[in-house]
C-alpha cells in the first residue's frame, strides 16, 4: 500500500480502488436502502399532495419514474464505475484539468451540503417535538426559524458530520442497521394513515376521496397548484439525477466487486421513492382530516413538518424515524461533499474536508425554506451537475472512436479544458434561464442540458485539440 493510499485512510480518492477493497453487494444495498427511504421522503411526499398531485397520477407516475431511475444507475454509471475505479472528482480531473475541476468541486460540494442541510432540518423537526420547539418555516427564503430549533439544528449536524468523516464503510455500516427498521416505519406510517381516515376498502382507496379532500384544503390555504403524471415520471426518474446522470455516484460503485451491485437503487427507488413517498403523503393527508389546524403554520399556510406528521401517526416510533432518516441521508450526501471538498485541496485529508462539508450542510440546515422547497431545488440541482456526467460517458465511450485523445488534461497538461468549460457552462447556463425566468419545471431541464453537455464536448474538442497539436507542431519545428 502506498503512503498516499495510508494517509487517505484507505479511501484511494486519488488512484483506483485495488481489488483488495472491493465490496459485496450487501454493502450496497444498505447503503441505498438508508439513504432513499430517509429523510428527504417525510418532506417530498407531502409536497406532493400540496402541489396537487392526484392519488393515481402519484401510483403509477412513481412506478414508472423509479423503474427509469434504476436502469440509468445499472447500466449508465455502473461500467464506467468499475472500469475506472476513480471518484467523480478525479476523474474528471483528468478529463478537464485540475483548474476547472475545483470550481467543479466547489459548486458540486456545496450543492450538496444543502440537500444535507435540507435533512439536518428534517432530523431538528423531529427532535423538536416532544421539547415542544416548533419548525417554523420563515417567509423569506434565507430566513432562520427560532433560535430553539437553530441550536436543534446545530446539535444534529454535528453528530451527522462526525459519522460521515468516518468514511465510506461506516456510512454503509450505519445504514445497514437503520435501513430495515426504517422502511418497516414508513409502512406503518402509510397503514396507519389509511386507518385513522377510514380508508381501508377498495371501494375508498379507488375513490382516494380522503386525499382530493386534502388536496382541496392545502390549495385553499396556500393556493392552486397542478402537477401533472409527466410531472412525477420525470421528477421520479432525475431527482437523482447529479447522482446518475452526472455520475456522481462513480464514487461509490467504484467499490463494487460485481455489476450485480447497481441494481442496489431498486431498494432505495422502490421502498423510498416510492412506498415512502406515497407513506409520507397519506400522513399529510390524515392530519388535514383530523386536526387541520396543526398542519397551518405562523403564516396560516400548510406546513409539512415531518416530526408533527410522524408524531401524530406513530408517535415516539415517528419520531426515532424521522430523525435517522435524516441521518442516513445526510451521511452519504455529506461525505460526497467530502470528497469534493478535497479535490479543491488535494493534500488535505478526507476526513477533514468532510467536517468541513458537515459544517456547511448545518448552517444549511438553519434555514428551514431549503427543506420546503426540495421539489425545486433537486431538479436544480441535478440541471447544474448533472451535464458534467455527459462529459465523463462522452470521454470514456466516443472520443477514441472519433479519433480524439481522452482524458485529454492528463495528456496535455492542461489545467483548463476549454472544451469541456464551455460544453458544461452553456447548456446549464441556458437551463437555469429556463428555470428561473421562463418557469420550466426544473427537472425537465436535466437530460437535455446533459445531451447538449456531451455533444459540445466532441465538438469543441475537434477544435482545442488540434489547434493544441497545431501549436505543438510549431513549436518543435
Amino acid at each position: 500500500m502506498s503512503e498516499e493510499t495510508s494517509n487517505s485512510g484507505g479511501e484511494f480518492e486519488r488512484e483506483p480502488v485495488p481489488d483488495s477493497a472491493l465490496l459485496g453487494s450487501g454493502k450496497f444495498w444498505g447503503m441505498y436502502a438508508g439513504e432513499h427511504a430517509a429523510g428527504t421522503e417525510f418532506m417530498i411526499g407531502p409536497l406532493f399532495l400540496a402541489a396537487g398531485a392526484s392519488l393515481s397520477d402519484l401510483i403509477l407516475g412513481l412506478l414508472l419514474g423509479n423503474m427509469l431511475a434504476v436502469l440509468t444507475w445499472r447500466f449508465l454509471v455502473v461500467p464506467i464505475a468499475m472500469a475506472k475505479r476513480m471518484t467523480l472528482y478525479y476523474q474528471l480531473e483528468r478529463i478537464a484539468g485540475g483548474s476547472l475541476v475545483k470550481f467543479y468541486n466547489l459548486v458540486n460540494g456545496l450543492l450538496f451540503c444543502f440537500l444535507a442541510g435540507a435533512m439536518v432540518t428534517v432530523s431538528a423537526s423531529a427532535v423538536g417535538v416532544p421539547f415542544g420547539i416548533t419548525f417554523d418555516v420563515p417567509a423569506n427564503m434565507f430566513g432562520m426559524s427560532n433560535p430553539s430549533f437553530t441550536v436543534l439544528v446545530a446539535i444534529v449536524g454535528v453528530v451527522i458530520a462526525t459519522v460521515a468523516a468516518g468514511g465510506y464503510e461506516r456510512v454503509a455500516r450505519v445504514a445497514n442497521i437503520a435501513a430495515p427498521w426504517m422502511i418497516a416505519v414508513f409502512a406503518a406510517c402509510g397503514i396507519v394513515s389509511l386507518g385513522q381516515m377510514d380508508a381501508t376498502s377498495m371501494a375508498a382507496l379507488s375513490e382516494g376521496q380522503f386525499w382530493s379532500d386534502a388536496i382541496a384544503f392545502v390549495q385553499e390555504k396556500n393556493g392552486p397548484q397542478t402537477f401533472g403524471f409527466w410531472q412525477i415520471v420525470v421528477f421520479a426518474w432525475l431527482c437523482n439525477g447529479a447522482m446518475h446522470f452526472g455520475m456522481a455516484d462513480l464514487s461509490i460503485f467504484r467499490f463494487a466487486k460485481s455489476k450485480a451491485s447497481g441494481w442496489a437503487p431498486a431498494i432505495g427507488m422502490f421502498l423510498g421513492h416510492y412506498m415512502a413517498w406515497i407513506s409520507a403523503g397519506l400522513l399529510l393527508a390524515a392530519l388535514i382530516k383530523l386536526q387541520p389546524s396543526l398542519a397551518l403554520g405562523a403564516d396560516g399556510k400548510v406546513t409539512a413538518n415531518p416530526g408533527l406528521l410522524a408524531f401524530q401517526s406513530l408517535g415516539w416510533a415517528g419520531i426515532i424515524c424521522v430523525v435517522i432518516a435524516g441521518w442516513t441521508t445526510a451521511n452519504p450526501t455529506i461525505y460526497r461533499a467530502g470528497l469534493a471538498f478535497q479535490g479543491i485541496l488535494p493534500n488535505s485529508s478526507r476526513t477533514a474536508m468532510t467536517l468541513v462539508a458537515g459544517a456547511v450542510a448545518t448552517i444549511a440546515g438553519a434555514f428551514p425554506n431549503l427543506s420546503a422547497k426540495l421539489l425545486d431545488f433537486v431538479g436544480t440541482y441535478g440541471t447544474v451537475l448533472g451535464p458534467m456526467g455527459g462529459v465523463i460517458f462522452v470521454d470514456f465511450y466516443l472520443m477514441k472512436k472519433f479519433g480524439l485523445q481522452n482524458e485529454y488534461a492528463t495528456h496535455s497538461g492542461t489545467k483548463i479544458n476549454l472544451a469541456v468549460m464551455i460544453a458544461w457552462l452553456l447548456p446549464v447556463a441556458v437551463g437555469l434561464y429556463l428555470i428561473f425566468q421562463q418557469g420550466v419545471f426544473a427537472a425537465y431541464a436535466v437530460i437535455p442540458c446533459w445531451i447538449a453537455c456531451g455533444a459540445l464536448y466532441i465538438v469543441l474538442s475537434k477544435f482545442t485539440q488540434k489547434a493544441s497539436s497545431d501549436s505543438q507542431a510549431t513549436a518543435s519545428s
